[in-house]
C-alpha cells in the first residue's frame, strides 16, 4: 500500500500549476464521484483574509459543546495533511482523518479521476467531500482555501450560513492588487437568501460585500450594526439589537480574537436551528484550541537555552493586518508583564514583509530571520529579509534556523525575554513538527 506522502506527491503532478482558480474542473470530477457535495450535512461556509481558522475553531468547539458531530475542512495544514480533513467521531469529537482512511480515500478518488488535469486543492477537496458525505455528522464547517468566488469549496450552492471574516491585503498576486478586488472574490461565497455573518471590516470591503449581497439577496448580519463584541471587566460582552450575552473571554489570546469570537457567537446564534445552545456557546469559547495562533510553546522544550523566565510564542500570521494584531497583543503582554521582545521571522517571498514588521517598530529589541524548510513557494532568503528589516529600523540579522536562532538568543541575552516565532504558517508548521519530533508533510 502507498503512503499518504506518496499519494499526495502524485496528486501534485496532475496539473501544471499549484493554484488555478476555477470551478469547471472540480464540477467534472465531482460528477464522476456522484456529486458528494450535494449530500453533505448543513454547511457553514467561511471566507476572509484573517481569522478564518480561529472562527472555524470557535464554531467547531461550540457545536461539539452542544453535543453535535462536526466535520471540518481547513487549509493549509501545519504538520500533517490529515489536519485538513477533520471527521466527526462516535464520541462526538472531530479529529484529523487517520492514515489508513486517508490512503483509502485518496486512492479511490485518484482512481476515479483517472489522471484528469485537476489541481492538488481540487482533488483533495473532492476527497474531503466524499468523506463528509459518507460519514454521519450534524454539520460541516467549510473553510475557503483562497479567495471565494472561484475557490473549489464554492461548489456548495446552498450552505446553512456564510461567514466573512476581516478582509485585508494578502495573496494580491492571485486575487488582485487592490482591496476592493480582493473583497469581491471573498464576497463571491454569498448565496441567494442564505444569511451571512460579516465580521469587522474596513469601509472598502464592507461596501463591496453590501453590493454583492444586494445582487444575491443575501441577508447580512454586520459587525457594528447588527451586533458587536468587546471586552469589559475581564468578560466578553456580545450584544445585538435583540439580546445581550455576558460571556467568558475566549481561550485564544489577543484583542483580535475578541473580533473572531464575536463573529463566531453571531454565527452560533444564527445556527440555533441546528442544535446550538447558549450554554454551548459559552463552553466553546473556553474549550477552543487552534495551534500556531498566539500559541505559547512548552518552555521545557524551547526555552532551555534561554535565560530563566523566558517565553517562546508561535503565530502563523503573515500579512500587515496580522502584524498589527500581533504587535497589539504583545504590547498588551508587555504592559502586564514586561520582558524584551525578540522576533524570529521567516516569510514567503511574495508577502509584504515590511508591512508585516512595521507595527512592531519600537516594541522589538531584535529580529532574527530564518529560512522556511520545505516551503512550496519561494521564501525570503534570510539575509535579504534581515536587510529589509534593518532598512525599517530594526536590529536584525540572519540565522540558519529556529533552534539556532533560539540558541543565539540564549548566548547573547542575559535576562528573561519574550520570543515570537512568526511570519508564516509553513514556518509555524515546521516548528510544531520539530516540537513533536516528526517529519512535516509539505503543502
Amino acid at each position: 500500500m502507498p503512503t499518504s506522502d506518496q499519494l499526495l506527491a502524485e496528486l501534485k503532478t496532475l496539473h501544471p500549476v499549484l493554484i488555478d482558480l476555477s470551478l469547471g474542473r472540480i464540477a467534472v470530477l465531482l460528477e464522476k464521484l456522484g456529486n458528494p457535495h450535494k449530500r453533505l450535512p448543513p454547511v457553514v461556509h467561511i471566507a476572509g483574509t484573517n481569522g478564518k481558522g480561529s472562527t472555524t475553531a470557535f464554531i467547531k468547539a461550540m457545536f461539539e459543546a452542544a453535543g453535535k458531530r462536526v466535520h471540518v475542512y481547513t487549509s493549509p495544514h501545519l504538520v500533517h495533511f490529515h489536519e485538513r480533513i477533520s471527521l466527526a467521531g462516535l464520541d462526538g469529537i472531530s479529529r484529523p482523518i487517520g492514515e489508513a482512511a486517508l490512503v483509502e480515500l485518496l486512492s479511490r478518488v485518484a482512481r476515479i479521476n483517472a489522471g484528469g488535469a485537476v489541481t492538488f486543492f481540487e482533488i483533495t477537496t473532492a476527497a474531503a467531500f466524499v468523506a463528509f458525505a459518507e460519514i454521519p455528522a450534524d454539520v460541516v464547517i467549510l473553510e475557503v482555501g483562497l479567495g471565494g468566488d472561484f475557490d473549489t469549496t464554492n461548489v456548495v450552492d446552498r450552505p446553512a450560513l456564510c461567514i466573512i471574516t476581516p478582509i485585508a491585503m494578502d495573496h494580491a498576486e492571485k486575487l488582485g492588487g487592490a482591496l476592493d478586488r480582493i473583497a469581491a472574490t471573498k464576497a463571491g461565497i454569498l448565496k441567494p437568501d442564505v444569511p451571512a455573518v460579516i465580521s469587522q471590516q474596513d469601509a472598502i470591503p464592507l461596501d463591496v460585500i453590501r453590493a454583492r449581497a444586494r445582487q444575491t439577496r443575501s441577508p447580512l448580519i454586520v459587525w457594528g450594526e447588527d451586533y458587536e463584541a468587546f471586552e469589559s471587566h475581564g468578560r466578553l460582552l456580545f450584544q445585538s439589537e435583540s439580546e445581550v450575552h455576558d460571556l467568558p473571554l475566549p481561550a485564544l489570546l489577543g484583542r483580535h480574537q475578541i473580533v473572531n469570537a464575536g463573529a463566531a457567537v453571531a454565527a452560533a446564534l444564527q445556527l440555533k436551528p441546528l442544535g446550538m445552545t447558549d450554554a454551548a456557546i459559552e463552553r466553546g469559547l473556553l474549550d477552543v484550541r487552534w495551534p500556531a495562533r498566539m500559541q505559547r510553546l512548552d518552555a521545557a522544550r524551547w526555552a532551555t537555552t534561554l535565560p530563566s523566565g523566558s517565553e517562546v510564542w508561535l503565530d502563523g500570521g503573515h500579512n500587515p493586518a496580522c502584524g498589527q494584531a500581533l504587535a497589539q497583543a504583545f504590547a498588551d503582554l508587555e504592559e502586564k508583564a514586561p520582558k524584551p521582545l525578540c522576533l524570529i521571522v521567516g516569510m514567503m517571498g511574495v508577502k509584504d514583509a515590511g508591512g508585516f514588521l512595521a507595527p512592531f517598530s519600537g516594541l522589538v529589541r531584535r529580529v532574527l530571520t530564518v529560512p522556511i524548510p520545505g516551503a512550496h513557494e519561494v521564501p525570503y532568503e534570510p539575509m535579504a529579509l534581515a536587510e529589509l528589516a534593518r532598512s525599517r529600523g530594526f536590529d536584525a540579522e540572519a540565522a540558519v534556523g529556529v533552534p539556532e536562532a533560539l540558541a543565539r538568543l540564549g548566548r547573547e541575552e542575559h535576562g528573561p525575554i519574550r520570543v515570537l516565532v512568526c511570519g508564516s504558517l509553513y514556518l509555524a508548521g515546521h516548528v510544531l513538527a520539530l516540537e513533536q519530533g516528526v517529519a512535516q508533510q509539505s503543502n
